[in-house]
């Protein structure tokens, strides 16, 4: 006997379809719709265009792309986004114009850009994508959202003008966007060059004046200093060695009660006299002479 035949892959992708979206509008289940737009993808096969079943297939996976795209967003795993719909589709000549038209508004959002650039350029060169009648709205939405805050003016103005689906009014209209836009940057960066330029001459002011504050201490720091040792040079330093010497000799070998340490005493208060007048007096001075 024949096993029985499970149900159509076609089938059985649009069920968990419509599971992910479920979880994702009423639900707010996301990590459950990721999970049933993975394997509605996984039973699809691999990627590959094609009539009949395979155009309905891919349709199929490009609308469970969108909504795992969406999922992750809004999980904050925007980051995730690129590489999960790539290991779907491989390349990203292959992506569909939704699904590429969606990364970009999610990058562009996020102030994340550079992401899409290789991916839209890529894309947008690819012969098979020029023939689709949503290539030129992607155009312009690349050069908007991709190469003009990336500030890539001149290879925008190059798609734009190689572009064979505008019109000379669209054309011209694109091409003064482009020109507008450089403007406004050029006019940034000296804007931010002379924010620059101002912070750099408010810093050396700043550190010259410290450091012109840090001399003037230094120098009354020396003048202190010599002025100290100018004085303490007049201290008689002999004389307080020997008191201090005579001293150590009353108190550890001398007897202060014997009648002949008496003249040996009386020499010592006379040093340490003479010494603390030396310390204490005040520093005579010459007069000012005119």
């Amino acid at each position: 006997s024949e096993p029985l035949a499970g149900p159509p892959v076609s089938a059985q992708a649009a069920s968990l379809l419509e599971e992910a979206t479920d979880l994702l509008v009423l639900h707010r289940d996301f990590a459950a719709a990721v999970e049933r737009c993975e394997a509605g993808c996984d039973s699809l096969g691999p990627a590959g265009a094609g009539a009949g079943a395979g155009a309905e297939a891919e349709a199929r996976r490009c609308s469970l792309c969108i909504v795992g795209i969406q999922a992750l967003a809004e999980m904050n795993r925007w980051r995730e986004v690129l590489s999960w719909v790539l290991q779907y589709y491989r390349v990203p000549e292959h992506l569909p114009p939704k699904v590429l038209e969606l990364c970009i508004l999610l990058y562009s959002r996020v102030r994340e850009p550079q992401v899409m650039l290789e991916v839209g350029s890529s894309w947008l060169r690819d012969i098979t994508n020029k023939s689709l009648p949503e290539y030129g709205s992607l155009l312009e939405l690349c050069v908007l959202r991709v190469l003009l805050p990336l500030g890539q003016f001149e290879g925008a103005e190059e798609l734009v003008r190689g572009c064979d689906v505008f019109d000379s009014a669209q054309q011209l209209a694109l091409l003064k966007t482009i020109c507008e836009s450089e403007c406004q940057w050029t006019q940034q960066e000296e804007m931010h060059s002379a924010a620059e330029e101002q912070q750099d001459t408010t810093r050396e002011s700043v550190l010259g004046a410290l450091s012109q504050k840090l001399l003037t201490t230094f120098t009354l720091l020396r003048r202190a200093l010599r002025s100290m040792s100018s004085h303490f040079y007049l201290i008689p330093y002999k004389k307080m060695l020997l008191a201090a010497f005579m001293l150590y000799l009353v108190v550890v070998r001398l007897d202060p009660v014997s009648p002949t340490s008496l003249p040996f005493l009386y020499r010592l208060v006379q040093l340490f006299r003479q010494a603390w007048a030396a310390v204490f007096s005040p520093i005579r001075r010459p007069p000012v002479q005119d």
